[in-house]
Parts: structure tokens; C-alpha cells; sequence
């Protein structure tokens, strides 16, 4: 009698091991992720309404209609049951489409790149309130994060205040990672040549841990960094400390800091290049390496020139006048929102 119970108190010691566990996935500290984790335990027992009935109905049937029962009914000949079959079909059909309407709606309010309406579930966001933008880049193997509002940038250190909207805009410098603070939102994939971004808020002043969670080489298990969230007077401490520090972030600066490198140090600098993100987004950080975004303009103008020439000669030679306007106003065309400067307008035309 002791032996077995013995036997089974020790087979219970490894769920002790669960009590030390950090549960920040379903225990954050942000909004974002707050509903994320009630989004995950409302799935969860909606799918146990199926998955308990159907374990303790399996070890039912199988002690109930056990060879050795002989006073259980015994029917050869049935086959068929209207009502078995309207629980069998009906209340997974039912379970499923209150999952679907649960994940359609989720979907939509975590979107994100969907601004904030709120800080938590009890105080909805200010119109007045303007989010403090973050600028992410991954890099081998380390984190960048440039603060433009403020004019600094660190390495493999976070700070934002707490109570306060977080505008991320995330980009990698070569492989494809991964941007993930579980106490705060989701993972969200950081890729270059391509921006994904993330809102999000932090609602508790600590210390998290946020890393890479998609593989991308060598030194990928040391690609981790340590979030301060802090009340807003600790936070304007913590910038005027980064920019008493000094040392400016220039492009050759970033240049030796791409250099693949593992277990890199805090870095701050007190200064950085206003130019130095969209320049590692268009992948053009090197003197005289043209940016992505000019390249597809140039590209979608001569296409434009190119089809329009095509029509005039399909036309014919009535339709000169129309070729000249459109060749004025596809070179003319801006880039952005902004108008091109005279010298790309001269390098359209010679095209």
C-alpha cells in the first residue's frame, strides 16, 4: 500500500516544476497581449466543451460495454440514432461558428497595424494622445532601436512609458526575424526591404525580456534585449541620460554595427541620422547605392512611357500631341507625396 503511493506522489513531482513557471503569456502587463491571452483561454474551453465530453464518454463506453459487463444491452443489429446524430454534428457545427465569429472579430480589433482605442479596459484613449514611434531594426544579431521624436538610439535596449501608445516600425537588415515582447503583444515578422509595424501599450512599469523568435542563424539564441517600461518622468530621465552620454549614430557608424556579431552589449547614442531608417528600409546605407523606393518610381515611370508609346503607334500618328502630354506627365509624376528633385525629373526624361 505505501510502495504505491509512494509511486504515485513521485510521479507528481515533476508538475511541481510547473509552479516556478513565468506564465507571461496568459499574464502580461500590456493590453494588447491582455487580450490575446482572453482570446486564447475563452478558445480553449470553448474546444474542452467537445474534448472532455468526448474523453469521458470514451472511458465510459469502454467500462460500460467492457467484454466482462454481460448486464450491458447488447444491440448487433442498430445502426442509426436522429438524436446521437444531431449532438454528434450539431454542437461541434455550433462550436465552430462561435470560433469563427470569436477569431473574425479578433482579428480585426488586434490588428496590428490598427491604431490604439484604448489603454486598457477601463480607460479609453484620448483623442490629444500621440503615440511615441520606435523605429525597430533587426540586425545579426541584435536589436536597433531608433527613437526619432527624441533623437537617440540604443542596441538590445527598449524603454517606452507606460500608459502611452507605442507606434513600431520594424525592418531587418538582411534575414528575416521576428519581434517579440510577450508581456506586451505579439510577435510580429521584421524582413528588409519591407516595414511591418506594431501598436501597442504597456500598462505596468518592469523589466521584460523581449527577443527574436524566428531562427535566423548563428547567433540567434543570443538575439535578446531587456524592455524598461517606466512612468513618464523616469522616462524623459532615461533619454536626457542617453544624450548626455554623447556619440552620434551616422551611416558608416551603422555600417560596422550590421557587421554580424553575437552577445553585443547596451549601446546608446545620442544622436542619429534622421535619414538612417528609411535608408536601411530602401537598402541604400552606402554612399551612392540607389534606394529601392527610387528605383520602382523610375521603373513604373518608364513602363508608364513605354505602354503609352505602344498606343500612340497603335493608333497612329494622329495621337503625337496626346504621347507629348502624357511623356510631360509621367515625368513629372512625384515618388511619394513629395515632388522628385530636379535631378531625378532629368534622369526620367533621358529615360
Amino acid at each position: 500500500m505505501k510502495s504505491s503511493i509512494v509511486r504515485s506522489g513521485l510521479g507528481l513531482l515533476p508538475l511541481l516544476w510547473l509552479t516556478g513557471c513565468n506564465t507571461v503569456v496568459l499574464n502580461p502587463s500590456g493590453d494588447i497581449a491582455a487580450q490575446q491571452a482572453h482570446l486564447v483561454v475563452v478558445s480553449f474551453l470553448l474546444m474542452c466543451l467537445i474534448v472532455v465530453p468526448v474523453i469521458a464518454l470514451t472511458l465510459w463506453f469502454a467500462w460500460r460495454y467492457r467484454q466482462s459487463n454481460t448486464s450491458a444491452p447488447y444491440d448487433p443489429d442498430w445502426d442509426h440514432s436522429t438524436k446521437l446524430e444531431l449532438v454528434i454534428w450539431g454542437v461541434p457545427l455550433l462550436l465552430i461558428i462561435v470560433l469563427g465569429l470569436i477569431t473574425w472579430i479578433s482579428t480585426h480589433l488586434l490588428d496590428p497595424y490598427r491604431p490604439l482605442q484604448r489603454i486598457d479596459h477601463q480607460r479609453p484613449l484620448a483623442a490629444d494622445v500621440r503615440p511615441l514611434e520606435v523605429q525597430v531594426v533587426a540586425l545579426d544579431w541584435k536589436w536597433l532601436f531608433i527613437y526619432p521624436e527624441q533623437g537617440i538610439a540604443t542596441v538590445n535596449e527598449l524603454a517606452t512609458p507606460i500608459d502611452r501608445p507605442v507606434r513600431f516600425r520594424i525592418t531587418a537588415s538582411s534575414v528575416m526575424n521576428a519581434f517579440y515582447i510577450p508581456a506586451m503583444a505579439g510577435m510580429i515578422y521584421a524582413m528588409p526591404a519591407m516595414e511591418t509595424q506594431l501598436n501597442a501599450v504597456m500598462n505596468k512599469v518592469g523589466t521584460y525580456d523581449g527577443f527574436s523568435s524566428n531562427y535566423s542563424g548563428a547567433g540567434f539564441t543570443h538575439m535578446r534585449f531587456k524592455y524598461h517600461a517606466m512612468k513618464d518622468a523616469d522616462f524623459n530621465a532615461y533619454v536626457a541620460k542617453v544624450k548626455a552620454e554623447g556619440g552620434a549614430l551616422q551611416r558608416a557608424d551603422y555600417m560596422q554595427l550590421a557587421k554580424p556579431s553575437e552577445k553585443d552589449p547596451v549601446r546608446r547614442w545620442a544622436q542619429v541620422d534622421g535619414t538612417l531608417y528609411n535608408a536601411i528600409l530602401n537598402l541604400c546605407v552606402e554612399e551612392g547605392k540607389p534606394c529601392m523606393a527610387q528605383q520602382m518610381h523610375e521603373d513604373a515611370n518608364r513602363n508608364a512611357k513605354h505602354a503609352a508609346h505602344k498606343e500612340a503607334r497603335r493608333q497612329g500618328a494622329n495621337e503625337v500631341a496626346r504621347l507629348a502630354r502624357a511623356d510631360a506627365e509621367i515625368c513629372t509624376t512625384p515618388a511619394d507625396k513629395t515632388k522628385l528633385s530636379m535631378k531625378s525629373n532629368n534622369a526620367s526624361v533621358s529615360n
